[in-house]
């Protein structure tokens, strides 16, 4: 059996001895350390999760500004597309009625100047057939009666409207 002498019994009280001051000098230290690793820890994952977090209502901020700013961007392309448009329109209304008024100013000249030519026409008309007709007469009434008599066949005619043209 066993054989408790003194040497083992000094040595289970040396034993005991180093088990008491290894627990007060390294096993709390020890836990201590664990503990405190264990918290550090613990704290670390907190805050990585409220840090997550954080990122990701940045990120949604982040997309819905983004999405505010596309739709900023498309109102102000179809703002400008929309007053393009209108600038066009108007530019259109404004060569039609600058291209109205100079049909109109070009055919008010045209019936001015075709009048000025229907008259000067009568009055070379007159003269010639005053010239004519005193030639095949051979007698020439007076100029006043001659212009009269002239004047009054070419309103004659205007009224039957012989010919073509209307005088």
């Amino acid at each position: 059996m066993v054989d408790l002498n003194a040497t083992l019994i000094a040595q289970i009280i040396n034993f005991l001895i180093l088990v008491v001051i290894l627990t007060w000098v390294g096993y709390k230290p020890l836990m201590k350390a664990l503990a405190d690793r264990q918290a550090h820890i613990a704290e670390s994952l907190e805050t990585a999760e409220r840090e997550k977090v954080v990122a990701e209502e940045l990120k949604l901020e982040y997309q819905q500004q983004l999405a505010q700013a596309r739709s900023q961007a498309q109102a102000i392309v179809e703002k400008a597309t929309k007053l393009a448009e209108q600038t066009k329109d108007e530019i259109l209304q404004e060569a039609r009625a600058e291209h109205a008024r100079l049909l109109k100013v070009a055919a008010d000249e045209i019936s001015r100047e075709r009048e000025r030519a229907l008259a000067q026409m009568r009055s070379e008309v007159v003269s010639l057939s005053i010239a004519a007709a005193g030639k095949v007469i051979g007698n020439n009434l007076d100029a006043a009666a001659n212009a009269g008599l002239v004047t009054d066949f070419i309103n004659r005619l205007d009224d039957q409207k012989l010919g073509d043209l209307k005088c």
